[in-house]
């Protein structure tokens, strides 16, 4: 008993005595974070924070006019009685002020299809806000407002050293009572494949967060903006200890680019990344399961004309780990076109270090269809040729190559013939098309042929069929 607490004493003492005899066993551990250890420290209050940066957290009021369809409005027999009504509706969420000249970033679904937008301060003062930018794919839009003086901001914490753990507060207007502040700590950092966000890297909160946060602010305890409240996961509506807030590096690239560029680039690596499990692992003799490995290379993409080959494991973007193809696509999506990321690379076990310039998909994202003319099949319908930058668009798979249906015209020759929004033109004619120059140049060959053999994927399903012209 006397022997255990002997030991017990000289392990409670041990760090003093290394720092008497310069003896430092755990010197390579952070020391700059500790757990409060006396009832003082305990009782230390958020307060002086909060006063410093709730002057920068608005409130956002959003109204917008929708169609109220009634149940009888499509009925033919009701439909002259019960037509579709416009009815206003009233929104509300948060924002941040993060330039004295009226700039406010909030989320892209707080100001979506508003007509009206009306921003509150927290000293009760109200201003008419325009829209700078919205961005469906982050989820954030940013606002302006005019002022005669300098509104306080929220300054940006770029250092990147927040860490899972670390005290923040979350500062918005839940349920519009109010602005209210809550507490809680860092659950997780790059949470994917959650939410909205198609370039999503979210914090992860255990802070309160209920409708009506969204756009407010998440603050450390520098008093600085770590990330923007976006979202709860929740099956009552209220919040259950677990939201998700967009990193500040995000928040300031759109913020960036609102007030300069105008455009948002949509960074495309043109790689296909898989996470690496432990079975990849072994097999790839990591130590243990990190990075994702490049399993293909689009042609003359970002990726493949940096030289980064199928089987590199990437392992960290601009010194960030990297285990997913989504935290891939975050950190290039925090950078400006032109600007080139620092890749770490796995490679015949010797770590690389490559650098992969920032640039969009290519292709058109938004190209005019083709309307074939003349006596074949599909006359009177649409057709695109498919790129990543048109594929991303429409929520199909980047790599994805061919001719692709847009449309077609009611009472047509192609409408007739069943074709659909969405077809691939696989073949024609026995013929593979391949771009819109293959089947433009089969179309004219075969004009005025009777019997047409096609082949066109649906839905993953193929269907191959001879279409006859009368």
């Amino acid at each position: 008993m006397i022997k255990n607490i002997l030991l017990a004493s000289v392990l409670i003492s041990a760090p003093v005595a290394a720092q008497e005899t310069g003896f430092a066993p755990d010197a390579a551990l952070p020391q700059d974070r500790i757990v409060p250890d006396s009832r003082a420290e305990v009782q230390l209050s958020f307060a002086p924070i909060v006063r410093d940066v709730t002057p920068a957290v608005v409130n956002v009021y959003s109204r917008r006019v929708v169609q109220n369809q009634h149940p009888f409005a499509n009925d033919p027999v009701f439909s002259r009685m019960f037509r579709s009504q416009p009815q206003e509706q009233n929104s509300l969420g948060s924002g941040v002020i993060v330039d004295p000249s009226g700039v406010i970033v909030t989320n892209n679904h707080v100001v979506a299809n508003a007509t009206e937008l009306r921003v509150v301060l927290a000293d009760r003062r109200e201003y008419e806000a325009e829209i700078l930018l919205t961005d469906e794919a982050t989820d954030l839009a940013v606002l302006r407002v005019n002022t005669d003086e300098p509104l306080p901001v929220l300054n940006y914490d770029m250092s990147g050293d927040i860490e899972v753990g670390d005290l923040v507060l979350a500062i918005g207007n839940p349920f519009g009572v109010g602005q209210t502040v809550t507490s809680g700590i860092v659950s997780a950092l790059a949470r994917t494949d959650v939410g909205r966000s198609d370039f999503g890297s979210f914090i992860q909160t255990d802070a309160a967060i209920n409708p009506g946060n969204s756009g407010g602010a998440l603050v450390d305890m520098d008093g600085e903006l770590v990330g923007v409240n976006t979202m709860i996961f929740s099956r009552s509506g209220g919040s259950n200890g677990i939201g998700f807030a967009i990193p500040v590096e995000m928040v300031r690239r759109v913020v960036d680019t609102a007030l300069g560029e105008g455009e948002l680039i949509r960074p495309w690596l043109g790689a296909r990344l898989q996470p690496v499990d432990n079975d990849l692992a072994q097999a790839l003799g990591l130590d243990r399961p990190r990075g994702a490995l490049v399993g293909e290379i689009y042609p003359d993409a970002a990726a493949d004309d940096a030289g980064l080959q199928q089987g590199d494991v990437i392992l960290a973007i601009d010194g960030r780990d990297i285990n997913d193809e989504s935290g891939a696509r975050f950190r290039m999506a925090t950078r400006a076109a032109g600007d080139a990321a620092r890749f770490t690379v796995l490679r015949d076990n010797r770590e690389v270090e490559v650098d992969v310039n920032v640039e969009a998909a290519p292709g058109n994202s938004d190209p005019l269809p083709f309307q074939p003319e003349g006596r074949n099949p599909f006359n009177g319908a649409g057709l695109v040729e498919m790129s990543p930058a048109f594929n991303e668009r429409v929520g199909l798979d980047p790599f994805l190559d061919g001719v692709i249906v847009s449309g077609a015209t009611r009472r047509s020759i192609a409408a007739r013939f069943g074709f659909r929004p969405g077809d691939l033109v696989v073949e024609v004619m026995g013929q593979p098309v391949r771009d819109m120059d293959d089947f433009a140049d089969l179309l004219s060959r075969h004009d005025g042929e009777r019997v047409w053999p096609v082949v066109v994927e649906r839905r993953g399903r193929r269907y191959e069929t001879a279409l006859q012209l009368y």
